[in-house]
């Protein structure tokens, strides 16, 4: 099959198109062949070999994390999925950017998404799910996100939205038509944060989020006031530090059904910036690494 691999550790330039070994379905998971995948923060860190001494790949390694294609081959165990179904959802650690992948975790695409849409919902979505679920009830809550224009963000702010909260969510001005599009109440993040939060939430903020790359952890705690209510999905050391709970997307097939289920009433339209393929896996994983937004790609 046809793969994207990189051979060492390295910029994006590492990363060529190349024939690889096809995978199998095992026990408990299902063989696509991918439609699209995208690229997630860890593709990045993955590839540029920062995160090898504690999650070493053996090379060469296929990159990505997520995808979304038609079942071709279902393994033992399986029994709610059936060869061409249309499902997005997890594979391993890092093997997904090929003509086919492996799934441990999915679930069936909402008819109203596009395959782009799908493909960018899955790390993204189990991650935000996987949020809502630590946090509990949001039902007449005021949730923070800080970050709410990135994939993660979006997603939990749709999902908490869903919940009956109202949502806060910090981003660059540029964004702001889009998170008031999601039903956020949009606000700038960086210095004053507490006073303009403090504006829009009079009564106070009962959870917050720290899902984009910044230092305003302790911010967050001090906004919110309570440790236990505060989650991060970026910042291990400093969730160790200040008591705060570190929350990862884990293969779990039911956050993507969750997330699915909302998708399919309209409520969750996962976010895409740039459609790239296969071809250009090199300006996909630049885009991703400078921060340019969600990046997909396609296959042909």
């Amino acid at each position: 099959m046809r793969a994207a691999r990189f051979h060492s550790y390295g910029a994006p330039d590492v990363l060529v198109i190349e024939d690889a070994p096809e995978p199998h379905a095992d026990e408990a998971s299902v063989r696509i062949r991918v439609h699209a995948t995208s690229v997630n923060p860890i593709d990045v860190l993955l590839r540029a070999g920062r995160l090898a001494p504690f999650l070493p790949l053996p090379l060469p390694a296929i990159p990505g994390r997520d995808a979304v294609g038609v079942v071709d081959e279902i393994g033992p165990g399986v029994t709610d999925t059936r060869v061409g179904d249309v499902v997005f959802g997890l594979g391993g650690i890092s093997d997904t950017t090929a003509e086919f992948a492996v799934l441990t975790a999915w679930s069936r695409v909402p008819t109203g998404w596009t395959t782009a849409q799908a493909a960018a919902a899955g790390l993204a979505s189990a991650t935000a799910a996987a949020v809502i679920e630590a946090l509990g009830d949001l039902k007449g809550r005021t949730f923070l996100v800080e970050g709410a224009s990135g994939a993660v963000g979006s997603a939990a702010a749709a999902f908490a939205l869903a919940a009956g909260a109202t949502v806060i969510g910090t981003g660059r001005e540029s964004n702001h038509a889009y998170l008031e599009s999601l039903g956020v109440l949009a606000t700038t993040y960086g210095p004053g944060l507490a006073g303009r939060v403090q504006a829009l939430a009079p009564g106070g903020v009962d959870a917050a989020l720290h899902s984009a790359p910044s230092d305003s952890l302790p911010d967050l705690v001090d906004i919110v006031g309570d440790t236990s209510r505060v989650v991060t999905v970026i910042d291990d050391q400093g969730a160790a530090r200040l008591g705060v709970r570190k929350v990862d997307a884990r293969n779990d097939s039911a956050l993507l059904q969750y997330a699915a289920a909302l998708g399919q009433e309209g409520l969750y339209l996962p976010r895409v910036d740039h459609e790239l393929s296969l071809a250009d896996i090199v300006e996909a994983h630049t885009l991703a690494e400078n921060g340019s937004g969600k990046v997909v790609i396609t296959q042909p």
